[in-house]
Protein backbone atom coordinates (compact mmCIF):
# COMPACT_ATOMS: atom_id res chain seq x y z
CA UNK A 1 0.00 0.00 0.00
CA UNK A 2 2.88 2.35 0.83
CA UNK A 3 4.34 1.81 -2.65
CA UNK A 4 0.95 2.57 -4.18
CA UNK A 5 0.65 5.82 -2.23
CA UNK A 6 4.14 6.83 -3.36
CA UNK A 7 2.83 6.98 -6.91
CA UNK A 8 0.92 10.13 -5.96
CA UNK A 9 4.20 12.05 -6.07
CA UNK A 10 5.67 10.35 -9.14
CA UNK A 11 6.10 12.39 -12.31
CA UNK A 12 4.61 9.64 -14.51
CA UNK A 13 1.36 9.78 -12.52
CA UNK A 14 0.93 13.50 -13.12
CA UNK A 15 2.02 13.22 -16.74
CA UNK A 16 -0.83 10.77 -17.29
CA UNK A 17 -3.28 13.10 -15.52
CA UNK A 18 -2.30 16.10 -17.67
CA UNK A 19 -2.39 13.99 -20.83
CA UNK A 20 -5.89 12.76 -20.00
CA UNK A 21 -7.10 16.34 -19.33
CA UNK A 22 -5.48 17.75 -22.48
CA UNK A 23 -7.22 15.20 -24.71
CA UNK A 24 -10.62 16.72 -23.87
CA UNK A 25 -9.85 20.31 -22.89
CA UNK A 26 -13.17 21.84 -23.91
CA UNK A 27 -15.23 19.16 -22.20
CA UNK A 28 -13.11 19.41 -19.05
CA UNK A 29 -13.37 23.20 -18.87
CA UNK A 30 -17.14 23.19 -19.35
CA UNK A 31 -17.56 20.50 -16.68
CA UNK A 32 -15.40 22.25 -14.06
CA UNK A 33 -17.35 25.51 -14.47
CA UNK A 34 -19.90 24.11 -12.02
CA UNK A 35 -17.32 23.93 -9.21
CA UNK A 36 -15.91 27.33 -10.15
CA UNK A 37 -19.37 28.92 -10.14
CA UNK A 38 -20.29 27.35 -6.80
CA UNK A 39 -17.27 28.65 -4.89
CA UNK A 40 -17.52 32.00 -6.72
CA UNK A 41 -21.15 32.45 -5.63
CA UNK A 42 -20.25 31.47 -2.08
CA UNK A 43 -17.35 33.95 -1.84
CA UNK A 44 -19.34 36.75 -3.48
CA UNK A 45 -22.48 36.34 -1.34
CA UNK A 46 -20.65 35.71 1.94
CA UNK A 47 -18.32 38.66 1.33
CA UNK A 48 -21.23 40.94 0.42
CA UNK A 49 -23.09 39.94 3.59
CA UNK A 50 -20.00 40.75 5.65
CA UNK A 51 -19.62 44.08 3.86
CA UNK A 52 -23.23 44.92 4.64
CA UNK A 53 -22.75 44.06 8.31
CA UNK A 54 -19.55 46.12 8.44
CA UNK A 55 -21.34 49.01 6.77
CA UNK A 56 -24.14 49.07 9.31
CA UNK A 57 -21.63 48.60 12.12
CA UNK A 58 -19.87 51.73 10.86
CA UNK A 59 -23.18 53.58 10.50
CA UNK A 60 -24.07 52.78 14.12
CA UNK A 61 -20.56 53.46 15.41
CA UNK A 62 -21.77 56.75 16.88
CA UNK A 63 -24.21 55.01 19.23
CA UNK A 64 -24.10 52.30 21.84
CA UNK A 65 -25.27 49.07 20.20
CA UNK A 66 -27.70 48.41 23.05
CA UNK A 67 -29.34 51.82 23.27
CA UNK A 68 -32.76 53.31 22.66
CA UNK A 69 -34.47 56.66 22.53
CA UNK A 70 -37.86 57.36 24.11
CA UNK A 71 -40.01 60.48 23.90
CA UNK A 72 -43.49 61.61 24.91
CA UNK A 73 -46.33 61.66 22.39
CA UNK A 74 -50.07 61.69 23.25
CA UNK A 75 -52.29 58.99 24.68
CA UNK A 76 -54.68 57.16 22.35
CA UNK A 77 -56.81 55.39 24.99
CA UNK A 78 -58.88 56.90 27.88
CA UNK A 79 -57.64 55.55 31.20
CA UNK A 80 -58.55 56.05 34.87
CA UNK A 81 -60.49 59.25 34.28
CA UNK A 82 -58.00 60.73 31.81
CA UNK A 83 -59.22 61.49 28.30
CA UNK A 84 -57.68 60.36 25.04
CA UNK A 85 -55.07 62.72 23.58
CA UNK A 86 -53.47 63.64 26.92
CA UNK A 87 -49.87 64.91 26.77
CA UNK A 88 -47.43 65.14 29.63
CA UNK A 89 -43.70 65.88 30.05
CA UNK A 90 -40.94 63.78 31.45
CA UNK A 91 -39.42 65.05 34.71
CA UNK A 92 -35.94 64.57 36.11
CA UNK A 93 -37.43 62.46 38.91
CA UNK A 94 -38.51 59.98 36.20
CA UNK A 95 -34.84 59.18 35.62
CA UNK A 96 -34.40 57.98 39.20
CA UNK A 97 -37.70 56.10 38.95
CA UNK A 98 -36.44 54.11 35.95
CA UNK A 99 -33.04 53.47 37.51
CA UNK A 100 -34.68 51.98 40.61
CA UNK A 101 -37.06 49.73 38.69
CA UNK A 102 -34.97 48.68 35.67
CA UNK A 103 -31.59 47.41 36.87
CA UNK A 104 -30.64 46.48 33.30
CA UNK A 105 -30.15 50.18 32.49
CA UNK A 106 -26.52 51.29 32.37
CA UNK A 107 -26.92 54.96 31.36
CA UNK A 108 -29.79 57.45 31.05
CA UNK A 109 -29.38 60.87 29.48
CA UNK A 110 -32.35 63.30 29.48
CA UNK A 111 -32.23 65.84 26.70
CA UNK A 112 -33.50 69.30 25.81
CA UNK A 113 -33.38 70.93 22.42
CA UNK A 114 -34.21 74.05 20.47
CA UNK A 115 -34.51 73.48 16.75
CA UNK A 116 -34.26 70.04 15.14
CA UNK A 117 -37.49 68.37 16.36
CA UNK A 118 -38.62 71.10 18.76
CA UNK A 119 -39.03 74.85 18.24
CA UNK A 120 -36.89 77.12 16.12
CA UNK A 121 -33.08 77.06 16.24
CA UNK A 122 -31.54 80.04 18.06
CA UNK A 123 -29.36 82.67 16.43
CA UNK A 124 -25.68 82.23 17.24
CA UNK A 125 -23.19 85.07 16.74
CA UNK A 126 -19.40 85.06 16.56
CA UNK A 127 -17.88 88.45 15.71
CA UNK A 128 -19.31 89.51 12.35
CA UNK A 129 -20.59 86.02 11.54
CA UNK A 130 -23.98 84.68 12.59
CA UNK A 131 -26.28 81.78 11.75
CA UNK A 132 -29.01 79.60 13.22
CA UNK A 133 -27.98 76.29 14.81
CA UNK A 134 -29.79 73.47 16.59
CA UNK A 135 -29.11 73.72 20.32
CA UNK A 136 -29.06 70.73 22.70
CA UNK A 137 -28.92 70.56 26.47
CA UNK A 138 -27.28 67.32 27.61
CA UNK A 139 -25.72 65.52 30.55
CA UNK A 140 -22.18 64.04 30.40
CA UNK A 141 -23.71 60.53 30.13
CA UNK A 142 -24.79 61.41 26.59
CA UNK A 143 -21.17 60.99 25.51
CA UNK A 144 -21.24 57.38 26.73
CA UNK A 145 -24.47 56.52 24.88
CA UNK A 146 -23.72 58.41 21.67
CA UNK A 147 -19.96 57.66 21.75
CA UNK A 148 -19.17 61.33 21.18
CA UNK A 149 -15.62 62.04 20.03
CA UNK A 150 -13.94 65.39 20.69
CA UNK A 151 -10.92 66.79 18.85
CA UNK A 152 -7.67 66.98 20.79
CA UNK A 153 -7.45 69.98 23.09
CA UNK A 154 -11.17 70.06 23.84
CA UNK A 155 -13.67 68.22 26.01
CA UNK A 156 -17.36 67.40 26.36
CA UNK A 157 -19.78 68.62 29.03
CA UNK A 158 -18.73 67.43 32.52
CA UNK A 159 -20.36 67.15 35.95
CA UNK A 160 -18.98 70.51 37.10
CA UNK A 161 -20.66 72.20 34.15
CA UNK A 162 -23.98 70.65 35.20
CA UNK A 163 -23.57 71.50 38.88
CA UNK A 164 -22.62 75.15 38.40
CA UNK A 165 -24.76 75.77 35.30
CA UNK A 166 -21.71 76.92 33.41
CA UNK A 167 -22.04 78.78 30.12
CA UNK A 168 -19.85 76.48 28.05
CA UNK A 169 -20.54 74.96 24.65
CA UNK A 170 -19.39 72.05 22.49
CA UNK A 171 -19.74 72.87 18.81
CA UNK A 172 -19.78 70.65 15.73
CA UNK A 173 -17.35 70.71 12.83
CA UNK A 174 -19.91 72.48 10.64
CA UNK A 175 -20.52 75.10 13.32
CA UNK A 176 -16.79 75.79 13.49
CA UNK A 177 -16.57 76.23 9.72
CA UNK A 178 -19.50 78.65 9.64
CA UNK A 179 -18.56 80.80 12.66
CA UNK A 180 -14.76 80.77 12.76
CA UNK A 181 -12.08 81.65 10.26
CA UNK A 182 -10.21 78.86 8.52
CA UNK A 183 -7.36 77.63 10.70
CA UNK A 184 -8.65 79.47 13.79
CA UNK A 185 -8.73 77.40 16.99
CA UNK A 186 -12.19 77.85 18.57
CA UNK A 187 -11.22 76.38 21.97
CA UNK A 188 -11.44 79.11 24.59
CA UNK A 189 -13.22 81.53 22.26
CA UNK A 190 -16.74 82.84 22.89
CA UNK A 191 -19.95 82.62 20.91
CA UNK A 192 -23.24 84.39 21.67
CA UNK A 193 -26.41 82.29 21.99
CA UNK A 194 -29.62 84.24 22.60
CA UNK A 195 -27.54 87.25 23.70
CA UNK A 196 -25.63 85.13 26.25
CA UNK A 197 -21.86 84.52 25.97
CA UNK A 198 -20.75 80.87 25.91
CA UNK A 199 -17.17 79.67 26.02
CA UNK A 200 -16.29 76.96 23.47
CA UNK A 201 -14.67 74.02 25.30
CA UNK A 202 -14.73 71.38 22.59
CA UNK A 203 -15.28 70.59 18.91
CA UNK A 204 -17.17 67.37 18.23
CA UNK A 205 -16.10 65.04 15.46
CA UNK A 206 -19.16 64.34 13.38
CA UNK A 207 -20.00 60.64 13.56
CA UNK A 208 -20.82 59.07 10.20
CA UNK A 209 -24.13 57.28 10.25
CA UNK A 210 -26.59 57.84 13.05
CA UNK A 211 -24.27 59.48 15.58
CA UNK A 212 -26.43 61.44 17.97
CA UNK A 213 -29.29 61.84 15.50
CA UNK A 214 -27.96 65.32 14.83
CA UNK A 215 -25.72 67.01 12.31
CA UNK A 216 -22.22 68.42 12.24
CA UNK A 217 -23.68 71.89 12.84
CA UNK A 218 -25.20 71.34 16.29
CA UNK A 219 -24.24 73.02 19.56
CA UNK A 220 -24.39 71.29 22.94
CA UNK A 221 -24.53 73.10 26.30
CA UNK A 222 -25.02 71.77 29.86
CA UNK A 223 -28.55 70.51 30.53
CA UNK A 224 -28.98 72.75 33.59
CA UNK A 225 -27.82 75.82 31.71
CA UNK A 226 -30.28 75.10 28.89
CA UNK A 227 -33.15 74.51 31.36
CA UNK A 228 -32.46 77.81 33.12
CA UNK A 229 -32.04 79.79 29.90
CA UNK A 230 -35.32 78.50 28.45
CA UNK A 231 -37.14 78.25 31.81
CA UNK A 232 -37.79 74.50 31.44
CA UNK A 233 -37.54 73.66 35.14
CA UNK A 234 -37.23 69.88 35.58
CA UNK A 235 -39.28 69.06 32.46
CA UNK A 236 -37.91 67.46 29.32
CA UNK A 237 -39.33 65.65 26.30
CA UNK A 238 -36.96 62.80 25.43
CA UNK A 239 -34.11 60.71 26.77
CA UNK A 240 -31.52 58.23 25.58
CA UNK A 241 -31.14 54.98 27.48
CA UNK A 242 -28.50 52.26 27.09
CA UNK A 243 -28.51 48.84 28.68
CA UNK A 244 -25.69 46.52 29.66
CA UNK A 245 -24.28 44.31 26.93
CA UNK A 246 -26.01 41.20 28.24
CA UNK A 247 -29.51 42.76 28.09
CA UNK A 248 -31.85 41.87 25.24
CA UNK A 249 -32.68 45.14 23.40
CA UNK A 250 -36.35 44.28 22.94
CA UNK A 251 -36.70 43.38 26.62
CA UNK A 252 -35.08 46.68 27.62
CA UNK A 253 -37.49 48.67 25.45
CA UNK A 254 -40.59 46.84 26.69
CA UNK A 255 -39.54 47.11 30.34
CA UNK A 256 -38.82 50.84 30.11
CA UNK A 257 -42.12 51.61 28.35
CA UNK A 258 -44.15 49.42 30.75
CA UNK A 259 -42.69 51.24 33.76
CA UNK A 260 -43.32 54.64 32.18
CA UNK A 261 -46.95 53.69 31.55
CA UNK A 262 -47.36 52.88 35.24
CA UNK A 263 -45.63 56.11 36.26
CA UNK A 264 -47.64 58.35 33.91
CA UNK A 265 -50.97 56.51 34.36
CA UNK A 266 -51.21 55.31 30.79
CA UNK A 267 -53.32 52.34 29.70
CA UNK A 268 -51.20 49.17 29.28
CA UNK A 269 -52.59 48.65 25.76
CA UNK A 270 -51.80 52.22 24.66
CA UNK A 271 -49.03 51.97 22.07
CA UNK A 272 -48.98 55.64 21.07
CA UNK A 273 -48.27 57.44 24.34
CA UNK A 274 -44.50 56.96 23.95
CA UNK A 275 -42.37 56.95 20.86
CA UNK A 276 -39.27 54.76 20.79
CA UNK A 277 -36.35 54.05 18.54
CA UNK A 278 -34.47 50.90 19.49
CA UNK A 279 -30.92 50.89 18.14
CA UNK A 280 -30.21 47.51 19.73
CA UNK A 281 -33.17 45.76 18.06
CA UNK A 282 -32.38 47.34 14.71
CA UNK A 283 -28.72 46.36 14.89
CA UNK A 284 -29.67 42.86 16.05
CA UNK A 285 -31.97 42.50 13.03
CA UNK A 286 -29.16 43.60 10.72
CA UNK A 287 -26.77 41.05 12.24
CA UNK A 288 -29.39 38.30 11.84
CA UNK A 289 -29.97 39.33 8.23
CA UNK A 290 -26.24 39.25 7.57
CA UNK A 291 -25.92 35.82 9.21
CA UNK A 292 -28.84 34.60 7.12
CA UNK A 293 -27.13 35.85 3.97
CA UNK A 294 -23.93 34.02 4.89
CA UNK A 295 -25.88 30.83 5.60
CA UNK A 296 -27.77 31.19 2.31
CA UNK A 297 -24.51 31.69 0.44
CA UNK A 298 -23.15 28.56 2.13
CA UNK A 299 -26.17 26.46 1.11
CA UNK A 300 -26.24 27.78 -2.47
CA UNK A 301 -22.47 27.51 -2.80
CA UNK A 302 -22.23 23.94 -1.52
CA UNK A 303 -25.21 22.87 -3.65
CA UNK A 304 -23.61 24.38 -6.75
CA UNK A 305 -20.21 22.91 -5.90
CA UNK A 306 -21.83 19.50 -5.42
CA UNK A 307 -23.54 19.79 -8.81
CA UNK A 308 -20.20 20.74 -10.37
CA UNK A 309 -18.41 17.84 -8.69
CA UNK A 310 -21.06 15.44 -10.01
CA UNK A 311 -20.31 16.82 -13.47
CA UNK A 312 -16.63 16.05 -12.89
CA UNK A 313 -17.61 12.54 -11.81
CA UNK A 314 -19.56 12.08 -15.03
CA UNK A 315 -16.67 13.21 -17.21
CA UNK A 316 -14.38 10.85 -15.33
CA UNK A 317 -16.76 7.94 -16.01
CA UNK A 318 -16.68 8.83 -19.70
CA UNK A 319 -12.88 9.08 -19.60
CA UNK A 320 -12.63 5.67 -17.92
CA UNK A 321 -14.84 4.13 -20.60
CA UNK A 322 -12.71 5.67 -23.35
CA UNK A 323 -9.56 4.36 -21.66
CA UNK A 324 -10.83 0.80 -21.16
CA UNK A 325 -8.08 -0.79 -23.28
CA UNK A 326 -5.37 1.34 -21.70
CA UNK A 327 -6.48 0.51 -18.16
CA UNK A 328 -6.83 -3.17 -19.06
CA UNK A 329 -3.28 -3.26 -20.37
CA UNK A 330 -2.01 -1.54 -17.23
CA UNK A 331 -3.75 -4.14 -15.12
CA UNK A 332 -2.24 -6.92 -17.25
CA UNK A 333 1.22 -5.40 -16.80
CA UNK A 334 0.84 -5.62 -13.02
CA UNK A 335 -0.81 -2.37 -11.99
CA UNK A 336 -2.56 -2.91 -8.66
CA UNK A 337 -6.22 -1.90 -8.20
CA UNK A 338 -5.23 0.68 -5.55
CA UNK A 339 -2.81 2.32 -8.00
CA UNK A 340 -5.53 2.61 -10.62
CA UNK A 341 -7.95 4.04 -8.03
CA UNK A 342 -5.42 6.64 -6.90
CA UNK A 343 -4.84 7.66 -10.51
CA UNK A 344 -8.55 8.30 -11.17
CA UNK A 345 -9.27 9.94 -7.79
CA UNK A 346 -6.25 12.23 -8.15
CA UNK A 347 -7.53 13.44 -11.49
CA UNK A 348 -11.00 14.20 -10.05
CA UNK A 349 -9.56 16.00 -7.00
CA UNK A 350 -7.10 17.95 -9.16
CA UNK A 351 -9.87 19.26 -11.42
CA UNK A 352 -12.00 20.18 -8.39
CA UNK A 353 -9.17 22.05 -6.66
CA UNK A 354 -8.14 23.99 -9.78
CA UNK A 355 -11.73 25.07 -10.44
CA UNK A 356 -12.18 25.99 -6.78
CA UNK A 357 -8.99 28.07 -6.58
CA UNK A 358 -9.97 30.01 -9.69
CA UNK A 359 -13.43 30.60 -8.19
CA UNK A 360 -11.89 31.90 -4.93
CA UNK A 361 -9.54 34.25 -6.80
CA UNK A 362 -12.27 35.64 -9.10
CA UNK A 363 -14.66 36.02 -6.13
CA UNK A 364 -12.02 37.91 -4.15
CA UNK A 365 -11.33 40.19 -7.13
CA UNK A 366 -15.05 40.92 -7.44
CA UNK A 367 -15.25 41.89 -3.75
CA UNK A 368 -12.19 44.09 -4.20
CA UNK A 369 -13.82 45.91 -7.12
CA UNK A 370 -17.11 46.29 -5.20
CA UNK A 371 -15.23 47.71 -2.20
CA UNK A 372 -13.52 50.31 -4.37
CA UNK A 373 -16.80 51.21 -6.08
CA UNK A 374 -18.68 51.71 -2.81
CA UNK A 375 -15.88 53.34 -0.80
CA UNK A 376 -17.16 56.89 -1.36
CA UNK A 377 -20.89 56.20 -1.18
CA UNK A 378 -21.89 57.85 2.10
CA UNK A 379 -25.54 56.79 1.90
CA UNK A 380 -24.76 53.14 1.15
CA UNK A 381 -23.91 51.05 4.25
CA UNK A 382 -21.25 48.79 2.77
CA UNK A 383 -17.67 48.52 4.02
CA UNK A 384 -14.79 46.07 3.61
CA UNK A 385 -16.55 43.03 2.08
CA UNK A 386 -14.33 40.12 3.14
CA UNK A 387 -14.67 36.43 3.86
CA UNK A 388 -12.88 34.99 6.92
CA UNK A 389 -10.02 32.64 6.03
CA UNK A 390 -11.58 29.94 8.20
CA UNK A 391 -14.69 29.93 6.01
CA UNK A 392 -12.63 29.86 2.81
CA UNK A 393 -10.53 27.02 4.21
CA UNK A 394 -13.68 25.13 5.18
CA UNK A 395 -15.08 25.53 1.65
CA UNK A 396 -11.76 24.34 0.24
CA UNK A 397 -11.78 21.22 2.42
CA UNK A 398 -15.40 20.59 1.39
CA UNK A 399 -14.37 20.73 -2.27
CA UNK A 400 -11.53 18.26 -1.75
CA UNK A 401 -13.79 15.90 0.19
CA UNK A 402 -16.53 16.00 -2.45
CA UNK A 403 -13.97 15.61 -5.24
CA UNK A 404 -12.49 12.55 -3.53
CA UNK A 405 -15.85 10.91 -2.91
CA UNK A 406 -17.11 11.52 -6.43
CA UNK A 407 -13.78 10.30 -7.84
CA UNK A 408 -14.25 6.93 -6.15
CA UNK A 409 -17.16 6.12 -8.49
CA UNK A 410 -15.17 6.14 -11.74
CA UNK A 411 -12.24 4.65 -9.81
CA UNK A 412 -14.34 1.60 -8.90
CA UNK A 413 -15.41 1.36 -12.54
CA UNK A 414 -11.75 1.45 -13.60
CA UNK A 415 -10.62 -1.39 -11.32
CA UNK A 416 -13.51 -3.55 -12.51
CA UNK A 417 -12.00 -3.68 -16.00
CA UNK A 418 -10.54 -7.13 -16.78
CA UNK A 419 -6.80 -7.27 -17.44
CA UNK A 420 -6.07 -7.69 -21.19
CA UNK A 421 -4.49 -11.05 -22.26
CA UNK A 422 -0.98 -10.59 -23.52
CA UNK A 423 -1.28 -13.81 -25.62
CA UNK A 424 -4.09 -14.16 -28.16
CA UNK A 425 -4.82 -17.44 -30.04
CA UNK A 426 -3.51 -17.18 -33.64
CA UNK A 427 -5.89 -17.35 -36.60
CA UNK A 428 -6.24 -20.60 -38.64
CA UNK A 429 -4.08 -19.10 -41.41
CA UNK A 430 -1.32 -18.35 -38.91
CA UNK A 431 -1.62 -21.85 -37.50
CA UNK A 432 -1.18 -23.48 -40.91
CA UNK A 433 1.72 -21.24 -41.79
CA UNK A 434 3.46 -22.18 -38.60
CA UNK A 435 2.96 -25.91 -38.99
CA UNK A 436 0.57 -26.16 -36.15
CA UNK A 437 -2.45 -28.40 -36.55
CA UNK A 438 -5.70 -26.73 -37.45
CA UNK A 439 -8.72 -27.19 -35.30
CA UNK A 440 -10.66 -27.76 -38.48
Amino acid sequence: MINSLKKIFEKDTWDEIFESISKNRTRTIITTIGVFWGIFIYIALAGSATGLENGFDKAFSGLSKNSMGVWVQSTSVPYKGFEEGRRFPFRLSDVDYLRDRVPEIEYISPGLQAGAFSGSPPLVVRGTKSDNFNLFGNFPTQAKISVIKIYDGGRFINDEDIKYERKVAVIGEGTQERLFNQGEDPIGKYIIINDVNFKVVGVEKFAEGFGGFGSDSDITIPYTTFAKMYNRGDKFGWMFISGYDYVNPKYLEETVVDNLKVLKTVAPEDDRAFGTFNIGSLFESIVKFSSGMIFLSLVVGIATIFAGVIGIGNIMLIAVKERTNELGIRRALGAKPLEVKIQIVLEAVFLTIIAGIIGIIVGALLLFVINIGTANLEDFPFTNPTVPLAIVFGAFITMITLGTLIGLIPAERAVSIKPCLLYTSPSPRDQRGSGMPSSA
